[in-house]
């Protein structure tokens, strides 16, 4: 069983942490005690506030402005996370959290190159680059490291209409189990892997046809999600390399 505040002093990064399934995330750390940082590209004021609503549950924020596709503004968003968790002579960080990624729908016939490509950028490169550059930083934690990448359905079962998403998440699972086995053992890596999740802005009957195929009977939550992140984030070191289908059997 989970202490009440299993994080208390970890310091936690959560990219794309201002709004929906990161927002989520980031609560869910801070709940647990964590002091959480978050990422942002154009949703500034809404990072603002997620930060403003985590140092009301109690502990430290921080949001940094983080253009993810671009190698150099990763690099000095990473470093200004760590700045802040720990000294400038000293930067740290416990947690790292992969959350932001891209979604669209692409016929398979007529994909572009440019939209492959960017699909890539987003949820493959950039995890890498972010996990590279936050390595040091994971290997001075007092604890064993974490990074828990946001994969999804897509990348475990192939979707007619979203070729280069299921590819780029697909990618990003195996990058997990790559990382895991090259930095062990002072780094955790693992994955969530989300199935169809609504975040309360779709409209009221948006995706009940797969509802009623998901054998929970429901489609998941943002707090779904989240609360496998905190498992994941709080879970023994032992457990490592393994993508968790958070999709209420909507896989099976």
């Amino acid at each position: 069983m989970l202490q009440p505040r299993p994080l208390a002093g970890r310091r936690a990064l959560v990219t794309g942490g201002a709004k929906r399934i990161g927002r989520g995330i980031a609560r869910a750390l801070a709940a647990a005690g964590a002091d959480v940082a978050v990422t942002f590209h154009q949703s500034r004021e809404q990072a603002g506030k997620t930060a403003a609503e985590l140092e009301q549950m109690g502990v430290r924020s921080f949001a940094a402005a983080c253009d993810l596709h671009d190698p150099e503004a990763i690099r000095q968003a990473v470093a200004a996370v760590g700045a802040w968790a720990g000294t400038e002579a000293a930067p740290a960080l416990d947690i790292l959290v992969n959350n932001a990624g891209a979604f669209e729908t692409a016929g398979l016939d007529d994909l572009s190159p440019e939209r492959w490509d960017r699909m890539f950028a987003t949820n493959t490169r950039a995890p890498l680059l972010l996990a590279q550059a936050a390595l040091p930083l994971l290997r001075g934690s007092a604890h064993t490291g974490r990074i828990i990448n946001l994969g999804s359905l897509g990348g475990l079962h192939p979707w007619a209409t979203h070729a280069h998403y299921c590819a780029s998440k697909a990618a990003l699972h195996m990058l997990t189990q790559t990382m895991a086995k090259s930095w062990a053992p002072a780094i955790a890596v693992n994955c969530v892997a989300p199935g169809m999740i609504v975040t309360g802005e779709e409209p009221g009957e948006a995706y009940a046809h797969f509802a009623r195929r998901t054998p929970m009977g429901r489609n998941g939550t943002v707090a779904d999600v989240a609360e496998a992140v905190l498992f994941l984030a709080a879970a023994p070191s032992f457990l490592t390399g393994q993508v968790v289908a958070v999709d209420g059997g909507l896989g099976l």
